[in-house]
């Protein structure tokens, strides 16, 4: 949406699933895409993917170097007037934004050291967050809990704010219908649909959920996740082993643009979490207010993140173990509440409206650049990279 209203934006990103998704080769060549977005078309964003040794572990180290050779020649060459970091590699960020008399703006969607897969190297994680977060201008955070978290980590609060999530509600309208996805799996108006969305990490909750499902005799009860990750293919032995075939649905990774018909056609759905991972404590995954902006009920652990955010009364109801939530989900359903809490959750997302989250992080980032005498000639708008 920045975009659109006329900046000029450069990505740098890092080829996560290489090892799934892309092509055998022991080194991959840096790549530029243009007009890069989910939703909008023609936005002008160029995202460009450094070349990294596509070996597990060597991956993360060269992947560190090139991150750091892309950052410099994109800081003489696009000359940007704010730096944008989302993730680990930010120190690399708010350097060359130092050298070069650059505001640096440290937004953290997530706690990215906890989600380095090689546990040994998260106390490194952890230090240079620190070490990045003294390089900022302005460290945002995605919910108050982060906030908190990063106050800890030594953000001066004066520095910090909470800019939360989204949403699109010109997509995630309540009002659509999910005939489509019920007719494409072949369920009926008789099943109970319990739905998630995302990337299917091990501490993610579902072999739990997937487990008390197979414990049920109402058949009618069904599970529909869309995503991937490290725990699809157990998920897919458990599908097997359970004889859950036509009541474990693993729909895959979908398209962005499908995902409202997906949540349309589910009765309630799912964050079950654990919420003793620390991975989890601090976040609120945006799915929750997609979910809620759809008029969903939605069935949560206690995450600290998701309970500080979210409270009580507003459509979210909270259970201790990831196990609980298939009896919970059943108990909302029988109990005829399932209308009025969709009603809160909806009421409770409306709030978070992508045009105007858009609108404020404009005037953060151009007050970062004011601030630091750099603000370019008046009508001309002002280009950012995001890293």
């Amino acid at each position: 949406m920045l975009a659109l209203k006329g900046h000029e934006i450069r990505v740098i990103d890092f080829e996560i699933l290489w090892q799934t998704q892309s092509k055998r080769e022991l080194w991959s060549k840096r790549k530029i895409f243009k007009n890069v977005s989910k939703i909008y078309k023609n936005t002008g964003i160029t995202l460009i993917r450094p070349g990294i040794i596509k070996i597990p572990f060597i991956d993360y180290i060269s992947m560190m170097l090139s991150h750091w050779k892309e950052i410099r020649l994109q800081t003489s060459q696009f000359n940007p007037d704010v730096i944008l970091s989302f993730g680990v590699v930010a120190y690399l960020a708010g350097r060359a934004a130092k050298k070069n008399r650059i505001p640096f703006v440290y937004y953290w969607i997530d706690v990215s050291h906890r989600l380095i897969p090689f546990k040994f190297l998260r106390p490194t994680g952890w230090m240079v967050e620190r070490r990045a977060i003294k390089l900022a201008s302005r460290v945002l955070t995605i919910n108050k809990k982060l906030r908190e978290y990063v106050i800890k980590m030594g953000a001066p609060p004066a520095r910090t704010r909470v800019l939360t999530a989204g949403i699109d509600f010109g997509q995630f309208d309540p009002n659509l219908s999910g005939d489509q996805i019920l007719k494409q799996y072949e369920l009926s108006d008789k099943d109970v649909v319990l739905f998630f969305m995302g990337w299917l990490y091990q501490f993610s909750g579902l072999k739990e959920v997937v487990a008390e499902l197979a414990k049920l005799n109402d058949r009618h009860v069904k599970l529909l996740i869309v995503g991937e990750g490290d725990a699809y293919h157990e998920l897919q032995e458990m599908q097997e082993e359970l004889g859950l075939q036509d009541r474990l649905i693993l729909a895959g990774r979908r398209p962005y643009r499908e995902i409202p018909l997906f949540i349309a056609a589910a009765d309630i759905c799912l964050l079950p979490a654990y919420p003793t991972e620390t991975i989890m404590q601090d976040i609120v995954p945006i799915k929750m207010y997609e979910y809620m902006a759809m008029k969903k009920t939605v069935v949560a652990t206690r995450l600290p993140g998701v309970v500080k955010e979210f409270g009580e009364g507003n459509g979210v109801v909270y259970v201790d173990r990831p196990e609980d939530t298939v009896q919970k989900a059943l108990e909302i359903i029988q109990d005829g509440n399932l209308q009025e809490l969709g009603a809160k959750a909806r009421k409770f997302a409306q709030r978070y409206n992508w045009e105007r989250i858009a609108n404020e992080f404009e005037l953060i980032l151009q007050k970062a650049v004011r601030e630091n005498k750099k603000c370019p000639p008046s009508g001309k708008a002002a280009p950012h990279m995001i890293e």
